[in-house]
């Protein structure tokens, strides 16, 4: 994934514009992250995929960076896919990923002259990071030999979003007020409205664009629900959504009743197993 500044004037109308755009453009970190890459550097010799996977596998901007530059690896060397942030690492090698990966950028620095996209940003980001706890308790749950791929596939599941306030926080703060004024107004429609497409057919595209693997793609194609790890992952996220600020949203007796079934538990422990989750 190259790193390029985006232009600050005007912005794509269609699909391939918006992939052309996101696709090469800069992808900062937390803050936390590149903190934690810098105090595992200069014990390289010691380090392991595993450490390095604990310190960056819980950002989603840097897992998504990791695993696009590991999947163009993997086409130029005919390997086979590193499906997750410690397979990527293993098949770089430790030495060649700290080459590669040198002190982050950090999008609290990309956007320090903007706190509403940085506070937009985090709360994706946020919800992103819960969404991939529940996601993963539900596939350790269900004995999914895949449960790390599941971890992944929801904490990238709105990284479109993610781009959109790092890249062109005006598109996204105008797409949130309007939300705002007219809560029945529907995502999608929105998106389409502001963008010209929606964020989840930017997202599946720009997937496809970086070759990330096959098994990370499926599982985050939202069209495919009927599948339990796709199920798996929606569930969590809109879990994460839905108790963004508490657990009294009128939308989640239906997730826990959902999810109740997907773990072919009963609904009361279901709702116990949950709340100890997200304590």
């Amino acid at each position: 994934m190259p790193s390029a500044p985006l232009p600050t004037t005007g912005h794509p109308h269609d699909l391939a514009g918006w992939v052309r755009l996101f696709q090469h453009a800069e992808l900062p970190v937390l803050a936390r992250t590149a903190a934690a890459l810098e105090e595992l550097r200069p014990m390289e010799d010691e380090v392991d995929a595993r450490m390095v996977a604990e310190a960056v596998g819980v950002d989603p901007l840097m897992t998504l960076k990791v695993l696009a530059r590991t999947a163009e690896l993997h086409r130029q060397r005919r390997t086979t896919d590193a499906e997750t942030i410690c397979e990527a690492v293993v098949l770089m090698g430790i030495t060649p990923f700290f080459a590669g990966f040198g002190p982050q950028p950090t999008v609290e620095q990309h956007l320090a002259s903007q706190p509403e996209a940085l506070d937009g940003l985090r709360a994706v980001i946020s919800r992103a990071e819960r969404a991939a706890r529940f996601a993963l308790a539900f596939a350790v749950h269900r004995q999914d030999h895949d449960a790390g791929v599941i971890h992944e596939a929801a904490l990238l599941h709105d990284f479109a979003d993610m781009l959109l306030w790092l890249h062109a926080p005006t598109l996204a703060l105008e797409m949130q007020q309007r939300q705002q004024a007219d809560p029945t107004l529907r995502s999608a429609t929105v998106q389409r409205q502001v963008l010209g497409v929606t964020l989840t057919e930017l997202q599946h595209a720009l997937m496809l664009a970086w070759h990330l693997p096959e098994l990370l793609v499926n599982i985050t194609d939202d069209r495919h629900e009927e599948a339990s790890q796709v199920r798996n992952v929606l569930l969590a996220i809109r879990l994460a959504r839905h108790t963004s600020r508490g657990w009294d949203n009128p939308a989640v007796p239906d997730d826990v009743r959902d999810i109740a079934t997907l773990l072919n538990m009963a609904p009361a422990p279901t709702l116990g197993l949950l709340q100890d989750l997200d304590a």
